[in-house]
C-alpha cells in the first residue's frame, strides 16, 4: 500500500477502498480520515462502507469530505481536531492524497508556517502550492 508521509502522525494516500483497510491496520495505521465527498465518481465506495471496514479492522473511522478546490475553514478545523484526537498514526485520503495534504498543511501553517507546509508535502509527492497565499494568511 502506498503512502505518502507528512510527519509522524499522518500519511496520505489515493482512494482507499474497504477491503484495503484490514492492510492499513497490519501496517500500523490506528486511524482513517476520508476527505472525499460521497458519490465524488462513479464507482467509488461511501463513507459508510470505509466506516464499517475500518471499524471491522479496528481503526478509529472520520469522514471530513471536501469538495475540490473548496475546503473551508469547518474543513481545516475538523480535520485538526480530528488529527489531536484520533490514535495515531492517521491514514488520510481522498481522490488522489492531495486534498488530504493541503488539510494537513493548512491545518499545520500556524505552527510550521507555509513555506515549511509546501516543502514538506511536495517532499511526499503532494503539490499544494495551489493554496500558498492561505498557508501565508494562516501562518500570521
Amino acid at each position: 500500500m502506498q503512502t505518502k508521509k507528512l510527519d509522524e502522525a499522518l500519511c496520505v494516500r489515493e482512494q482507499l477502498l474497504p477491503e484495503q483497510l484490514a492492510e492499513a491496520a497490519r501496517q500500523g495505521f490506528r486511524s482513517v480520515i476520508n476527505n472525499r465527498p460521497d458519490s465524488e465518481e462513479p464507482g467509488q465506495p461511501s463513507s459508510a462502507q470505509v466506516a464499517a471496514a475500518a471499524h471491522a479492522a479496528g481503526l478509529e473511522y472520520r469522514h471530513i469530505p471536501v469538495i475540490p478546490g473548496q475546503i473551508t475553514d469547518d474543513a481545516i478545523e475538523a480535520f485538526d481536531k480530528a488529527m489531536a484526537e484520533m490514535p495515531k498514526p492517521i491514514l488520510g485520503f481522498c481522490r488522489t492524497g492531495t486534498r488530504a495534504a493541503m488539510l494537513w498543511g493548512l491545518a499545520k501553517a500556524p505552527e510550521i508556517g507555509a513555506d515549511t507546509a509546501i516543502e514538506t508535502c511536495a517532499g511526499a509527492g503532494c503539490d499544494i502550492s495551489g493554496v500558498r497565499a492561505r498557508l501565508e494568511q494562516r501562518s500570521r
